[in-house]
């Protein structure tokens, strides 16, 4: 009896091992779809059904950030022109609070799907005398204009998170990693169990 309950755990951690990560991924998925269409989807506020109901159309709140995204695109690059951007950035750098929140975000995107993406060279850095290591990325090669010539900056990612830490480091101190940076990326947010 008690080798049939062993085995019986041992198969229940195994289908563990399988669907939980697999179920995590579809619930995260589900629920980043269904709060964004539920907060963009305006199909219950346009249509109603003959007893004056709303009619709420499940994907219309994502088609419509998809298409906005598409025309957006089409405009920028084939109507908007330099001085018009460079007028508009002038205008949001008058607003101070809007300029800080729009900056930080806008360099947010761009790191990961702008020209210059800046989360492209991992490395690893000695963080103290007894050798202890942490993966990162270099952000910032220069800091001469703040005060700190010989240093760069590097983001922490954290494990299990989207959070992470930035910190100047001297260049001494930071090697490069034999990785390209989306295997790094998983390495560090999986907390170091994903494969190498």
């Amino acid at each position: 009896m008690n080798r049939i309950v062993r085995a019986l755990l041992n198969y229940m951690i195994r289908g563990a091992l399988v669907i939980v990560p697999i179920a995590a991924a579809i619930f995260l998925i589900y629920w980043i779809f269904v709060k964004v269409d539920s907060a963009l989807n305006i199909s219950d506020v346009i249509w109603v059904d003959q007893a004056g109901k709303p009619i709420y159309i499940p994907g219309l709140g994502i088609l419509t950030v998809l298409l906005v995204l598409i025309v957006v695109g089409i405009v920028v690059t084939n109507f908007v022109t330099d001085p018009i951007k460079k007028w508009f950035a002038r205008w949001f750098k008058r607003l101070p609070v809007f300029n800080v929140i729009y900056t930080s975000f806008k360099d947010l995107t761009e790191a990961f799907v702008g020209d210059d993406k800046k989360f492209s060279e991992p490395v690893v850095v000695e963080v103290n005398e007894t050798g202890l290591k942490k993966i990162g990325f270099i952000t910032q090669k220069d800091l001469t204009k703040i005060g700190y010539p010989g240093d760069v900056a590097v983001y922490f990612p954290l494990s299990y998170s989207f959070a992470g830490q930035l910190c100047f480091v001297n260049m001494e101190r930071v090697k490069p990693l034999n990785m390209s940076a989306s295997e790094a990326m998983k390495f560090i947010v999986s907390g170091g169990v994903s494969h190498l």
